[in-house]
This record gives C-alpha cells, structure tokens and sequence, in this order.
C-alpha cells in the first residue's frame, strides 16, 4: 500500500515535470525538466524491485541530457543580464527535494545485498522457467524463451527505448552538421 501512495506521488512529479518542460520557454529548463523525468521514472522501477530497468533507464538518461544539454548550449538560454527567475528556481529545488526522498524510500525498499528476495529458491521464477521452458514456449533454447515469451515485454521496452535514445542522437547530431553544411554554404 505504501509502494502505491509513494508511485502515484512519482506519478505526479513526472506528470508536472513534462508539464513544464512542454509549457516552458527557456530550453534549458525544458531539458531539465526531461531530466527530472528520466530520474523519476528510474526510481519508479526501483520501488518496482527492476534495479535492471532503472539502470538502463538511468544510463539512458545521461546520455540523452548530455546531447539535449549540448543541443542547447549554443542558443542563448541562459538569460545575459543576470535576471533570476525565483518561481523556477523555488519549483526546480521542490522537485529536487522530492527526487532525493523518493530516491532514499526506494534504495531503503532494496533490502540487505545479497540477501535473496525469495525466501525459497523452490519458489523463485527460474526454476519454473527451467522446468516448464520447453513445454510452454516451445524454444529448446531455454535463454531465447525467457527473453522473447516470458519477459517480451520487458525486452521491447528495453530495445525502444535504447533504439529511442540512439535516433534521438543521431538527430541532434546530425542537426548540427546539416547547420554547420548550410552556413558555410551562404
């Protein structure tokens, strides 16, 4: 029950940061509010036990804030004569502080390392997927089963969003040479 009130508060911190990342003018904070997001969902995965998927998620994420960030480096978004917008930075320091104390329920949740999370090794998934691989899938190849029967889902999710990660860089670099190709040509 704790979980859920605690996932829907993520819910909504990933909903109002992609609301202000769309509704914002200035780039930089639209990147950040991406940002925000990312993290936000990687802690979603860890109070949903998948530590696998929140370090993809997060490896994602770092790299796509590093191309969006670069992206936007060379526009002026950072304003010159040293105005201070404190409405957005009091909502950017609020949902930092959100993030830290959802980060530090979720690693609290993890348990002891190297403790299993399954009291019986009889009950653990593995030994049903070994057991009944062949006969429910039909794949001799009992590795093959488990990514594309029993965990397809999880396996699509991981592929799009790393081949998302990687168009997305493709664009902004390829963005850039296209621009740097045009303003030589003029």
């Amino acid at each position: 029950m704790v979980v859920e009130i605690y996932l829907l508060i993520l819910l909504v911190f990933m909903i109002a940061g992609a609301l202000i990342a769309v509704e914002t003018k200035n780039l930089l904070s639209s990147v950040i509010s991406l940002g925000a997001i990312g993290f936000g969902m990687s802690i979603a995965f860890l109070f949903l036990r998948a530590p696998d998927l929140a370090i993809v998620q997060i490896a994602v994420e770092v790299v796509l804030l590093v191309f969006l960030i670069r992206a936007t480096i060379g526009r002026d978004v950072i304003p010159a004569h040293g105005h201070i917008n404190w409405a957005g930075l009091a909502v950017v320091l609020v949902l930092m502080a959100g993030l830290v104390f959802f980060g530090v329920r979720a690693f609290g949740s993890l348990g002891v390392f190297g403790e299993p999370v399954i009291a019986s090794i009889a009950e653990a998934p593995s030994n049903a997927y070994l057991a009944g691989g062949l006969e429910q899938t039909g794949s001799a190849n009992i590795v093959t089963s488990v990514l594309l029967d029993y965990r397809a889902y999880d396996t699509l999710g991981e592929a799009t969003v790393l081949f998302a990660s990687i168009l997305g860089a493709l664009a902004v670099l390829r963005g850039r040479s296209w621009a740097k190709k045009r303003g030589k040509e003029q």
